[in-house]
This record gives structure tokens, sequence and C-alpha cells, in this order.
């Protein structure tokens, strides 16, 4: 038997066809053109990739090789279909995407959504074309940034996280036209606080008017909420009351079904985070309906390791603060607890952000969530700045952002109190019919979802 055309001692069949359904127009290239990017993915080659700057999900084909690579903040999965003139590889940013191109090629009852996989984020997948037995892919890691190379100084980390988050953010400024409104998703916290600042000093700089930026606020109910009351009073302390658009919707606004569908995921925290995203964005979309582009802190808490580590059982403070990117990738692609359909962290969980906009049609960024900026986040020296406590961590970032933002701008920011997305919004109401409190129900939405008998209105 031909080694070449065997796999484990199995004759194999070449993959007759790739079917990749990935816009180029969904990619946010800070640094170089789709070619290249294209180019370097194809190569092979790890460090090609990591020169990729943005928010990017990329599929290339060199001979009887495909290879993927992505950032967090678009998801990239695959799916390889049986048919009978030879496999075939369906490239898509959605699960309900492959399950629409097999039922177009007459493969639908070949689709399950656990047989999908995403490529999982800072990693270059490489995938043989053999498609029968399946092979598993090989993963190199492309970004791999070096860990406390920064001094324990907070005055020196929020100079260098700051300013490369400006440089960021300056760099999207510049691959949009120059009159295009921005819509900022924004609650008063510290990482939607310190992206309005950037944007108005940063559009300033440039000579033009801020009067193109909004800061959009949901506000479930109508009482106003924690975050609408907080949002008022942090622009109002830095004079930037002008830019503040609150959003009120009623609490049969907010899905949480409906959420299932549009991130294909039944984490509960993703899950209500992103109902919260799907009410703001269809009222603002309603108001707006020729708007496009939207920015937004997601990713800043992933950096600044800034999520209650009590609430979750499996966490430690050693394990937060030693592990690289344990919130960004999860447990790491060679874990048990690793997930082949999801990948892990925000690189599953950033649909909780990415989703809502694309239903909606917005281009939405999250420039915390791009490699440039955990570069700088990965080079914080955690345990020397905190010893190993919670709350000096919990406390660590709003000192870092908030001197960093002095120091950019000039401008001092209020820090308040964390409080995240899902409960911050909802003004003083019963949350109890929002969102059900047990996982279970959460998987069994998305369970019947993906048998196609959910009862889900989309509009």
């Amino acid at each position: 038997m031909n080694p070449s055309r065997t796999f484990q001692d199995q004759p194999t069949a070449l993959i007759d066809r790739i079917v990749d359904l990935m816009d180029p127009a969904g990619n946010i290239l800070l640094s170089g053109t789709f070619d290249q990017a294209v180019e370097a993915v194809a190569s092979g080659d790890a460090s090609r990739v990591a020169h990729i700057q943005g928010q990017f999900a990329i599929c290339a084909k060199s001979g009887k090789t495909i290879r993927m690579a992505r950032s967090i903040g678009r998801p990239m999965r695959y799916f390889l279909a049986k048919r009978a003139e030879g496999p075939a590889l369906i490239v898509a940013e959605r699960i309900d995407e492959i399950h629409q191109q097999l039922v177009r090629e007459g493969l639908g009852d070949q689709f399950r959504a656990a047989y999908t996989r995403m490529v999982p984020a800072h990693h270059l997948l490489e995938l043989q074309l053999v498609g029968c037995p399946d092979p598993n892919p090989a993963l190199t890691r492309f970004f791999a940034p070096p860990r406390n190379r920064l001094p324990g100084d907070v005055e020196t980390i929020g100079q260098a996280y700051i300013g490369r988050l400006a440089e960021v953010c300056d760099q999207w400024l510049e691959s949009i036209p120059a009159d295009a409104p921005i819509g900022v998703m924004f609650s008063g916290g510290i990482d939607s606080t310190s992206i309005i600042v950037l944007m108005d000093f940063l559009i300033r700089r440039r000579g033009q008017s801020p009067a193109r930026l909004k800061a959009f606020t949901l506000n479930v109910g109508d009482e106003d909420s924690t975050d609408a009351r907080q949002a008022l009073a942090c622009l109002e302390s830095m004079n930037l009351q002008m830019l503040w658009e609150p959003v009120k919707v009623e609490p049969n606004a907010v899905d949480w079904r409906e959420a299932v569908q549009v991130i294909e995921d039944y984490k509960p925290l993703d899950v209500q985070a992103a109902a919260m995203g799907i009410a703001l964005l269809r009222e603002v979309r309603r108001r707006y309906p020729t708007w496009k582009y939207l920015i937004d802190g997601d990713g800043g808490d992933e950096n600044l390791k800034d999520y209650p580590i009590e609430e979750n059982p499996e966490l430690t403070i050693r394990s937060v603060l030693g592990n690289r990117m344990l919130y960004q990738e999860g447990w790491g692609v060679d874990a048990v607890k690793h997930s082949l359909t999801y990948s892990g962290g925000q690189s599953r969980g950033h649909v909780r952000t990415a989703a809502p906009a694309k239903k909606f049609g917005f281009e939405g960024f999250s420039p915390y969530a791009t490699t440039a900026v955990i570069e700088v986040a990965e080079a914080i020296p955690f345990v020397g700045l905190t010893d190993w406590d919670h709350q000096r961590l919990y406390d660590l970032k709003g000192q870092i952002v908030a001197s960093g933002i002095q120091q950019i701008c000039g401008v001092t920011m209020p820090v308040f109190p964390k409080s995240r997305f899902q409960h911050g919004a909802v003004g003083p109401i019963d949350q109890g019919p929002l969102f059900p409190e047990k996982e279970q129900a959460y998987r069994d939405a998305f369970a019947s979802i993906q048998r196609g008998t959910a009862d889900v209105q989309v509009h």
C-alpha cells in the first residue's frame, strides 16, 4: 500500500472540494493587505502569521494542505462532509452557515453541531487534505507574548498599555471613512470609559469633530439602571456628556432564547450578555438605519484578569496568574477541558459581542482583544504587583487604565465598581423573569435549536 495514500494504515480519500464561506470583508486588518495575510497563513510560517494585526479569520490552501488562523475578534469553524465523489471541507463563521451549506448540497443528514470544529484563536491550524478517515489537525501557536517583562510600576504599565491601545484605535480610525459615525458600547465601566475617552482624544487630534461619536448605554425598564446613572456621571465628570445617548427598552426586549440562537452557545453569562447586546443594537439600528461602525471594550477584563475568582470553583488566583492567557484562551488546546467545538475562554466567548453586531449589520471592533494590546497585558508582572491577593488584583485594573488615560489623554477618568452588562443595564425590576437560574435551561434551548424545533422568534 502506498504510504502517501494511507492514514493510520487505512486507505484514504483526498478532500475533493473546499467551500470557504468566510467573507473577506469581515476582517479588520490593521497591517498589510488581505492578500498578504492569506499568503502568510498559506506559508505555514507562524512568525509571519504573528505579524497580521487586527481582527481576522483567514483560510488558505497550499498544495494539499489547508491552513486557518484567527484572532479572538472573529470566529471560524470547519466541518468535513462525506460525499460520493470525495470529502468536502466547509469553512464558515457560524454553525448554521455550515448547516445551510450541507442542506444545499443534499447532505443535511450529516450535520451535527458537535461535529463542527472551532479554530482556536492565536493558533495556526494545519489540515492535510485527506478526508476519510478524518485526520486530526496540527496546531502551532503563532502568538506567544513574553510574560512579566514590564517593571512593577503602575504608571509605566499604564503608559505602555493605554499607549498601545491608542495605537490600535488610531490604526482603526485610519481604516474607516473620516466622516463615518461611530457608536461606542458604553456602560461607564473602566473599559468602555477608556474607549470613549481615547476615541474623543484621537478624533480631536485628527482635527475632526467628536460629534461623530455616540456613547450608547442600554437601560432595561422605565427607571434608570445602575449603568445609566453611572454612564451619565462618568461622562459629566469628564465634560463629555454631549456624546451620551441612553437607549431604553422594555424588559420583553431581552430574549435569552434568541441570544442562544444568535451566539450558537449555551454558556449562561455569555448568553445573558448577548441578550443585552441584542436588545441594545436592535434599538440602535432602528434609530440609525445606515450606521456601520461600533467599538467596544470587550477583552479588557480578560487582559487584566478582572473576573471574580470566587464565583468559579475551578479557578484559584494561582491558576489565573500562573497560566498564559487563561481568560483569553481557556485551559489551552492540549488540556482535557479544551472544547474542540468551541475552543475556550474569550476565544469562545467573544461571540457574545461579535454575533449581535453582525446580526444587525454593524462592523464591530474590539481593540482590547487584539494581539497587539494583549501582548502588553501579558507583560504585566501581576504576581509582583498583587502578591497573590484577590482584592489587589481587582483594584489593579482601574489603577493601570486610569493612569494610562491620564498620561495619554490628559483626562482624569472615574473608576466605578465592576458590574456585568446583564446586571448593570437593568433598572430596579425583578430580574428573575429575564434569565433562568439553571445552566440546563440554556443547554436545553441550544439543543432544541440544533434539532430545529426551538420556539424562538428572531426579528
